[in-house]
């Protein structure tokens, strides 16, 4: 990744340089267009698809890819911005035959759209990506809902013609959660930590412009639109599309759910512990158990809360998921397995068994989206609260 993003800058800076140097305009025969590329399965960052505007003059000699999906894992604390949500990307350009010949090696599609723009459109378009991919301007906060490698190209396109977009609609109601679960569907580990973590503003009903947040939305929303010139007349926004690159179909059947069938397998040893624990009086088996399962729903809860409270990410907070998934689990967990504390993890336990119960009961009027999947996670963690209710009445 290091290499590969040297390597574009470095093509970037020579690109950018000779421009400047001769004060290039572009020629009649000179194309804008968006390349769209497919989704990825192979990395969890290219799922989602990308998007990226070519700049094609061949009176010029240029061929380029402007790209605003730009980042590197070894940046100064990556993942801690990551989690935080004040990750950084850049825009950056590229040979358009370098570009292109990466996916061609990964196996996945591209989509072209010609823009129909006057010439004085092309040249501001083109010198709008110039001026950002400026040292000074080149780096933005990323921000994945709001604005990312998708919105960039959609506003610099929006800005830089005469006249009014006017997009196709996509005419469904959706939310920013339906979108993402289209693009992890066959990724169910992703789409189960994904909706962990992401709350109830992600089910809220989004429109059209916020779906462009997507590749393949913006793509789609740019069939048969057109643009409405300030003077009145109306032309279409494409004059062409074509595919430049095939993905292979994908035929990807999933017959049961991972996380489900996992959470079931959990919720089995739980009632197996619970009941040696309960009736064999194997209570240290079940106090083991609790600590190791407590302290990873604890772990999980920090995350959550962090997200909720301390990151920039979009839809994460409020998040239900804090009530079966919550810090306090992470410190009780480690009090589990002393005699002193045990009045102290009673009060703990029947709390959390009540919050449980109560919050399987109202399932579906919680305003969020909650897995099935979750069921078998919050049942072993009742199940375990519930069952030490019981052993520490019955001791008293």
């Amino acid at each position: 990744m290091i290499k590969r993003l040297l390597c574009i800058i470095l093509i970037f800076y020579i690109s950018i340089l000779h421009l400047s140097a001769q004060q290039i305009q572009l020629s009649d025969s000179a194309k804008v267009s968006l390349l769209t590329s497919a989704p990825w399965e192979k990395e969890v960052y290219a799922l989602f698809g990308h998007t990226a505007i070519r700049i094609q003059d061949p009176i010029n000699q240029f061929d380029l890819v402007f790209n605003y999906g730009l980042f590197s894992f070894d940046s100064p604390n990556f993942m801690l911005r990551f989690i935080k949500g004040e990750t950084d990307y850049m825009v950056g350009a590229e040979n358009f035959n370098r570009y292109i010949s990466e996916y061609k090696s990964r196996g996945v599609g591209i989509t072209e759209q010609v823009f129909n723009l006057t010439q004085q459109e092309k040249q501001a378009v083109f010198d709008a990506l110039a001026i950002n991919s400026l040292p000074e301007n080149r780096v933005y906060r990323y921000n994945y809902f709001y604005d990312n490698c998708s919105t960039r190209p959609r506003d610099i396109i929006e800005n830089n013609i005469h006249g009014t977009i006017h997009y196709t609609p996509t005419k469904e109601k959706q939310t920013y959660r339906d979108l993402i679960h289209e693009c992890v569907w066959a990724q169910p580990w992703v789409r189960f930590g994904i909706d962990l973590v992401i709350g109830a503003d992600a089910d809220k009903e989004i429109t059209d412009r916020q779906k462009d947040f997507l590749p393949l939305y913006l793509m789609s929303a740019y069939n048969n639109a057109n643009i409405k010139s300030t003077d009145g007349n109306t032309r279409a926004l494409l004059s062409e599309q074509n595919d430049i690159l095939l993905s292979p179909k994908n035929d990807t059947i999933i017959l049961i759910d991972p996380p489900l069938a996992i959470g079931c397998l959990l919720l089995v040893i739980t009632l197996i512990i619970s009941f040696l624990s309960y009736k064999k009086n194997c209570i240290l088996l079940g106090k083991i158990f609790d600590t190791f399962l407590f302290i990873t729903a604890g772990v999980a809860g920090s995350i959550i809360f962090f997200l909720m409270f301390f990151s920039v990410h979009p839809c994460t907070n409020p998040n239900w998921n804090i009530i079966w998934l919550n810090p306090f689990q992470l410190i009780f967990a480690f009090f589990f397995l002393i005699k002193f504390f045990s009045k102290y993890v009673y009060y703990y336990h029947f709390i959390n068994f009540v919050a449980l119960i109560l919050l399987l009961l109202a399932w579906f009027l919680i305003p969020q989206y909650l897995e099935l999947a979750f069921i078998p996670y919050i049942l072993s963690l009742c199940v375990r609260s519930g069952t030490n209710v019981l052993q520490y009445k019955n001791r008293s």
